[in-house]
């Protein structure tokens, strides 16, 4: 499959079998892909909690109104994000050449630091590219995903022991689809939602 095939065939899957796992070779290529997303800086500011034990996908799905994909995909995974992580930017470029290094690291850390505002926008821009990643991924693999919001983030938080200069982006459930994903609800017109050049 095509990245264009993986991107027209890609739908959000809500039933999946929950006999099926994943092996670890399967989780880990997923995301050995997830980490190659770009970041701004290339500070990768990610962090992603791949959830698998029961009584953990438990207490997510309790979290998540009960929603029974958190339990039945194979892997649940939080996209999390470190807010700090423009603070010693020199390990993001230990292979650029020192001229490249000596200039792109101050310029990461002055450009966020004491900006709470873009940190948490760089910190969501970076799990929704992140997560489309996983998404497109898995379906190369065979694997349905599905993008979900429909959690209490605090208590969510609570479950992964989250470190309070992170936030959390979504969660993403990943598995073997047992039926089919619905169709499409309807695509507005490009003329709608395209703009050339100005509004």
């Amino acid at each position: 499959m095509n990245t264009l095939e993986a991107i027209h065939q890609r739908r959000s899957v809500k039933h999946y079998d929950p006999a099926h796992r994943m092996t670890e070779g399967e989780i880990t290529s997923l995301m050995e892909h997830a980490i190659l997303s770009p970041t701004s800086f290339n500070m990768q500011n990610w962090r992603f909690v791949v959830v698998q034990d029961t009584e953990i996908r438990q207490q997510l799905r309790e979290a998540a109104w009960n929603q029974a994909q958190v339990t039945d995909a194979s892997i649940t995974i939080v996209l999390c994000a470190y807010l700090n992580s423009h603070r010693n930017p020199e390990r993001y470029w230990k292979d650029a050449p020192e001229e490249v290094r000596n200039m792109m690291a101050p310029m990461t850390t002055g450009f966020y630091e004491d900006n709470a505002q873009l940190q948490r926008d760089e910190a969501m821009r970076s799990c929704g590219i992140a997560g489309q990643t996983i998404m497109l991924t898995a379906k190369e693999m065979g694997y349905g995903s599905c993008p979900m919001i429909g959690f209490d983030p605090q208590k969510v938080a609570e479950i992964i022991n989250l470190p309070e200069d992170h936030v959390i982006s979504m969660m993403i459930t990943v598995g073997k689809a047992a039926d089919p994903a619905r169709g499409r609800g309807g695509q507005l017109p490009l003329s709608e939602v395209v703009v050339s050049d100005q509004f």
